[in-house]
């Protein structure tokens, strides 16, 4: 009997396995740890992916505040907020800080009321209700990235 695969597709790509029966093939995808296709995506994100300060040179600058918009290119008040929020790599800002962050860029905007609707879009959240820190969600930095940045670098 020939060899056989299994051709698993992934985010990051496409695992083959291959293995002389079935019964093998099946042998393997139980001897691997559960958390394997997790920890490959983040292994081969973190190779492909350019770290957060390089996509964002010319555009946000770290400070010890923290990111501040260096760029004159026209945004909308979620842009900004998006923005300031993505550059914070994760940690939670309140928005009395993004407001802060936003007038040290000579931005003014109404950010909780912008908050609570990029809430209602799905680009932002509150990790614990109970505190008043916001994050973007995984759509939300989609949008940056695939959106924000693009319009800012003028590639859409």
């Amino acid at each position: 009997m020939g060899r056989v695969q299994a051709r698993i597709r992934a985010p990051f790509g496409e695992i083959v396995i291959e293995a002389e029966s079935p019964q093998e093939v099946l042998e393997t995808l139980r001897a691997m740890p559960v958390e394997f296709m997790g920890q490959m995506s983040e292994l081969i994100s973190a190779r492909l992916t350019p770290p957060t300060a390089a996509r964002l040179e010319g555009i946000v600058e770290p400070t010890t505040q923290g990111p501040i918009i260096t760029t004159r290119r026209a945004l909308t008040h979620y842009e900004a907020i998006g923005l300031v929020l993505y550059a914070s790599e994760g940690r939670g800002l309140t928005a009395a800080q993004v407001t802060g962050l936003l007038e040290s860029s000579g931005i003014k905007a109404m950010v909780p009321g912008r908050l609570n609707e990029m809430t209602k879009r799905g680009l932002a959240f509150k990790p614990d209700p109970n505190r008043p820190e916001w994050r973007l969600t995984t759509q939300g930095e989609k949008w940056v990235e695939e959106e924000v940045l693009a319009k800012l670098r003028g590639e859409k």
